[in-house]
């Protein structure tokens, strides 16, 4: 529970549908936002309950919480100056790991759809997705594995074995999380913050452009060091290089990428809340391209880490070699795609 102090509203000022007395927008936008977002959290999280762990229901509950988390999180960065920071600094990172852990089993199934569809595409078939039904309330369907070769069929197998194998592990992670105490600790900051918004002294005096503003320029200082010109070149293959390193870490080019990501989503969250600024309709395609970025380098390292099994066949390795370099070419892709929705 957030500390009480002398000089934050009283509860019953900020209660849903009022505002303290004196505030401006900026305070009174800024706290009827989080409000709406930790309500929205509550409600995921009364409906997760609701729907038990296996049920259909469960799983937009839990993309929900994780939504709800994620816009909470930002909102507490980006206008921070206008919160109690003690406050602010103590629940980013509870927030953080609450969307963190239930991203992952998410994460591993949609990796799993992308490189068995990516197998099946390189392959001339063209099978229903893995994951396709699930949301619709039936049976995801399996793909058919007759039209691959030897090779192919075994590289998804083995990939299927590894990614089945995280994402299980991932499920029991984030059933752990959700009964830990640490976690009902979250929820109840969140449940008291849809009550009671600890603004600062000053917020009734701030506005919210000026730091709208700063995570604005944040995300154009990132963007301002990617290579966009070469970006705007379709099939320049600048995403394939050290596609041969013998590291196993993570393209260093990409993380520039992954860092501009998530200042977008910090710009997106800001303008969502009323008076902060005015719309930008680029900002969504961009956000999808730079997700599409994400998934296809983490797919890639996926059939890479996969390629490094001892003692697999060759026409198991050389399949899983063509599926890296596939989900590299759409790292490419994704990129130009960006470039070319920024620059417009």
């Amino acid at each position: 529970m957030a500390p009480r102090h002398p000089d934050r509203p009283h509860p019953e000022t900020v209660a849903a549908g009022s505002a303290p007395a004196g505030t401006d927008p900026a305070g009174d936008d800024l706290a009827a936002y989080l409000r709406a977002q930790a309500t929205e959290f509550l409600r995921a999280l009364r409906a997760q309950r609701e729907h038990g762990n296996g049920a259909d229901g469960a799983a937009e509950a839990g993309r929900a919480l994780r939504r709800s988390a994620r816009r909470i999180s930002a909102a507490l960065h980006t206008f921070r100056a206008l919160l109690d920071p003690a406050w602010a600094d103590a629940m980013r990172p509870e927030l953080a790991w609450v969307s963190g852990t239930l991203a992952l089993e998410h994460s591993q199934e949609a990796r799993l759809d992308r490189l068995l569809l990516a197998l099946h595409r390189l392959s001339g078939s063209t099978p229903v997705p893995v994951g396709a039904a699930v949301h619709a309330g039936a049976p995801a369907p399996v793909p058919e594995r007759g039209s691959l070769t030897v090779g192919a069929a075994k590289a998804g197998a083995l990939l299927e074995r590894r990614i089945t194998l995280a994402r299980t592990r991932a499920h029991s992670a984030a059933l752990e999380a959700l009964g830990s105490a640490r976690f009902h600790a979250v929820a109840d900051r969140v449940a008291l913050l849809a009550s009671d918004v600890p603004l600062a002294p000053g917020a009734a005096t701030a506005g919210l452009g000026p730091l709208a503003a700063a995570a604005e320029d944040r995300l154009a200082g990132a963007v301002s060091v990617l290579p966009l010109v070469t970006a705007g070149d379709p099939y320049n293959a600048q995403a394939l290089i050290h596609g041969l390193s013998p590291d196993p870490a993570p393209h260093p080019q990409d993380g520039p990428w992954h860092q501009v990501r998530l200042l977008l989503r910090l710009h997106r969250y800001a303008r969502e809340i009323p008076h902060s600024a005015p719309a930008d309709p680029r900002l969504r395609p961009a956000a999808e391209a730079l997700t599409r970025h994400r998934d296809a380098a983490e797919a890639a390292g996926e059939a890479a880490q996969a390629a490094r099994t001892p003692r697999i066949a060759p026409a198991t390795a050389y399949a899983l070699g063509v599926l890296h370099a596939d989900q590299r070419h759409e790292v490419e892709a994704a990129r130009f795609t960006f470039q070319q929705t920024w620059q417009s």
